[in-house]
């Protein structure tokens, strides 16, 4: 079963961020010369998706928007010469076929997922968190889909290994290892537990590969923590019903989400890219030096 569908959900209002997102949705700040939201789709198109499902609220047009064509600023661009830039303007607005969804009420990440259902329609698919953003050679997604159909195309959470004393900071995972060192067959997930109280050290991120069957349980399960429907509430049910993998995924992920993530993720982005990484290195080397000193 192929996977050609992602959700990212992109209706949370930002606050982290205010005041920059007082206007501006906090997806298109950018990294670099890139919003967030760019490397969260990149990662879908590189895994092999075909459509983008952004589920929104008001004021978020301008992420549907960066993704359409702009034929007045292509032809501005080609007609002062500016082809380099055409092109990339070009392709980012050929690049996959964009759907939006709006959640009307934000409700929490499983209602948000809920919202994209007429979209997916009867298939898995993949939901990706876009302000999480994870640097690797092989995008996480398609990890999580070639495990998927290694598994017999069940859902697969991704997860990855943190500090044992901050499982209290993330979604837990418990369950056995059926591939030594990497994948899980999973039995549930726990919300922020004490350390003394985590099954693992295993945590979820935001990459999820889920099977249709979702939809009908978060139809049906209670509002949970803070009054909003829980998709781990819905997955644990979920691995109760049929099978669910976890697995260990490879990458360094960054929470730009909030700000120390943020500024982690845009040192670490530009120290990775040859345009950028010798101008970086060089602001880093001077700023110690100034401010060390005193």
């Amino acid at each position: 079963m192929k996977i050609k569908k992602a959700v990212i959900p992109v209706a949370g209002k930002g606050t982290r961020f205010l005041p920059a997102t007082k206007q501006i949705p906090k997806e298109m700040i950018p990294i670099i010369d890139k919003p967030m939201i760019h490397y969260a789709v990149m990662e879908a198109v590189e895994s092999g998706i075909e459509q983008i499902i952004f589920v929104t609220s008001s004021g978020k047009s301008s992420i549907e928007d960066y993704f359409d064509r702009n034929m007045e600023l292509e032809t501005f661009l080609e007609n002062n010469g500016k082809s380099d830039y055409k092109d990339l303007i070009h392709k980012i607005g050929t690049m996959t076929e964009v759907l939006t969804v709006r959640q009307k009420e934000q409700l929490g990440l499983g209602h948000a997922i809920l919202c994209a259902k007429d979209l997916i329609g009867d298939e898995n698919f993949a939901v990706i968190l876009g302000d999480d953003l994870v640097l690797n050679g092989k995008p996480v997604t398609k990890q999580l889909i070639e495990c998927s159909e290694k598994h017999n195309n069940q859902s697969v959470i991704g997860v990855m290994e943190v500090n044992p004393q901050e499982t209290n900071k993330y979604g837990i995972v418990e369950g056995s290892f059926v591939e030594k060192d990497k994948t899980l067959a999973m039995t549930r997930m726990i919300e922020k537990p004490e350390p003394k109280d985590a099954p693992t050290n295993l945590a979820t991120p935001g990459r999820y590969i889920l099977s249709k069957n979702i939809f009908s349980i978060l139809e049906r399960i209670p509002r949970g923590v803070g009054g909003e429907y829980q998709l781990t509430d819905a997955i644990n049910v979920l691995a109760q019903e049929e099978k669910v993998f976890a697995h260990i995924f490879e990458g360094d992920r960054f929470d730009a989400g909030s700000v120390n993530g943020y500024l982690e993720a845009t040192v670490e982005f530009a120290l990775r890219d040859s345009k950028y990484a010798d101008v970086m290195k060089k602001i880093i080397k001077d700023k110690v030096e100034k401010y060390s000193i005193r």
